[in-house]
């Protein structure tokens, strides 16, 4: 019998060696729970970048493919095919490349006799490729080059149409987005070009500039967000006011305190957070995001905040942008993993010589960012900060801001006509035209469309605190509502002279608008705004009292529909 020690002694050395085990599936924890994605890597962030800024762009060729006929067109309000021909006037003898270079745009090189149809072919490609890239997620520097020549073609003769920052703002990110992607290749992964540290850093830089530049701007301007009564006038005094600002109007004084507060924090602080490690970039990432959707919700700027959303994207690696993508094998996301795997083991992949072309033309890239950053960081820290500037035609690296004033009170241009012969007419009945957007009609609620935007009705917002000598396109409006104008008719959302004779007269009255008080009378009749005659803002005008104005600018003359 064997002592109880020697038999404890085989036990152990039958145990010596280790239970051959089951290895875990691949893509999975020892738990049995799918694999979390390593931080530092952003294949799934190129994407999501990629898919944002495709969504801009395709809204803004959109945009462009409904309104620039009638704005910038043949028979536009301002027709680009003039604005072309005084720039090359004023740089005559010179050399054409001056011309070019003031008004960088594909137009030069195509027919002008046929600038709607120049017009509607440049949307219209620019919608078919943002399309693409939005519905794929996949892009090269081919497909995102020709976004940016072609909105850079329309914003430089868009004129008064295209002068506000978020154009700019558009085309400095999609000049990033160029060197985001791969030269040739079609693929949401091409293994061989993961992005670039030095475009993402320019994506962040970006959006650094746009929130502070948009905080100093109000400091450094109106006393109103100095004392936090901003908020008291701006849901009123927007360009476009949406249902939701009529609202928040009503809110008491110490939430448009704290809403004021929110904003100083948001634009002068959180800023810095990209530059303090990467959970306080994350932070920042998701609080400017969800920002700009309480923006986006309380008024209609355009594509302005769906825009800036766009940046703040690259705050974000694969492991924080992963719930986006499911988590199934041969998916995005697990081939993503797997690249983090291979590259934790040490495989790196041989480096070519397109890769070394890359890199450089990055580099390149950095220092040109740099470079023309100069004058933007000078101009913030200038007393006399300037917002929403362009340095240079191609608008690479501009300076933003928003709302460093703002108006206390609500004034509106309302076009009327009258079929009466004699305008003064004590019983000469004046029907209103009504625009798509902008307040008119008091009961009429206010519209939500962002992110889709109507020009026109913006520039009415800047025209009411204005005369009509500083915006001699609202005359050229008149002159084509007295002939029934289908094409302008089209961007107004009511013609009291449909079906009818054209009016005789058309003229423009001033009113001051305020929101109705919820619950008060007024609301209760229905109506969301309460509108009290200013004066006439042009005298009652007929087609021909306009001919030799209409020549003298070299506008077509109307024609009677």
């Amino acid at each position: 019998m064997a002592a109880p020690e020697e038999t404890l002694r085989r036990r152990k050395a039958g145990n010596s060696g280790p239970e051959p085990e089951t290895p875990p599936e691949s893509g999975r924890d020892p738990t049995g729970c799918p694999a979390r994605l390593r931080t530092g890597t952003f294949w799934l962030t190129r994407i999501v970048l990629l898919r944002a800024l495709a969504f801009i762009y395709f809204v803004a060729f959109l945009v462009a493919l409904h309104q620039n006929k009638q704005l910038i067109g043949d028979r536009g309000l301002l027709p680009c095919r003039a604005y072309l021909e005084s720039v090359r006037r004023y740089f005559r003898g010179r050399g054409g490349w001056e011309a070019v270079s003031y008004a960088p745009t594909v137009l030069w090189l195509l027919d002008w006799s046929h600038m709607n149809a120049n017009l509607d072919a440049l949307a219209l490609l620019g919608l078919g490729v943002s399309s693409f890239v939005l519905v794929t997620g996949c892009a090269n520097v081919v497909l995102m080059a020709t976004l940016w020549v072609l909105y850079t073609s329309l914003v430089n003769v868009g004129q008064i149409w295209y002068s506000f920052g978020w154009e700019s703002q558009l085309l400095e990110t999609g000049f990033l987005g160029i060197f985001l992607c791969p030269l040739w290749t079609l693929s949401r992964l091409p293994t061989g070009t993961p992005p670039s540290q030095i475009v993402l850093w320019g994506f962040r830089w970006l959006i650094f500039r746009i929130m502070l530049g948009a905080g100093l701007i109000k400091i450094r301007g109106d006393r109103c967000w100095r004392d936090l009564t901003c908020m008291d006038f701006h849901y009123e005094t927007q360009p476009v006011p949406n249902p939701m600002a009529y609202l928040l109007h009503q809110s008491p004084w110490w939430a448009h305190r704290f809403e004021t507060l929110s904003n100083h924090f948001l634009e002068l602080v959180v800023p810095f957070f990209i530059f303090l490690g990467r959970r306080l970039c994350i932070l920042h990432g998701a609080l400017q995001i969800l920002f700009q959707v309480v923006l986006v919700i309380s008024g209609n700027l355009s594509f302005l905040n769906w825009l800036t959303m766009v940046p703040s994207v690259a705050c974000f690696d694969d492991a924080t942008l992963g719930f986006l993508f499911p988590s199934g094998p041969g998916g995005l996301k697990d081939r993503v993993r797997k690249m983090q795997e291979e590259a934790a083991r040490g495989a790196r992949p041989t480096l070519r010589y397109g890769c070394v072309v890359r890199q450089a033309v990055h580099v390149a890239l950095g220092i040109l960012v740099a470079w023309l950053s100069v004058p933007v960081v000078l101009n913030l820290l200038s007393p006399t900060q300037v917002m929403n500037t362009s340095f240079n035609s191609l608008r690479i690296v501009n300076t933003y801001g928003a709302f460093g004033s703002i108006t206390k009170e609500r004034t509106e241009v309302i076009l009327q006509g009258t079929a009466s012969p004699n305008a003064s007419a004590p019983d000469a009945v004046w029907e209103d035209y009504g625009f798509k957007c902008k307040p008119g009609d008091p009961g009429r609620r206010p519209c939500l469309i962002s992110p889709y935007h109507y020009r026109l009705d913006w520039l009415m917002w800047f025209a009411a605190f204005q005369t009509y000598e500083h915006n001699e396109w609202i005359i050229h409006l008149a002159g084509k509502l007295l002939a029934n104008d289908r094409e302008a008719l089209s961007l107004l959302a009511f013609n009291p002279f449909k079906d009818r004779a054209p009016p005789r007269w058309v003229r423009g009255e001033h009113y001051r608008y305020k929101f109705s008080r919820l619950g008060g009378r007024h609301a209760a009749a229905g109506r969301w705004w309460v509108r009290k005659r200013i004066g006439p803002y042009f005298p009652p005008l007929s087609l021909r009292d306009l001919e030799g104005y209409f020549r003298s600018r070299d506008w077509p003359l109307p024609e009677l529909e």
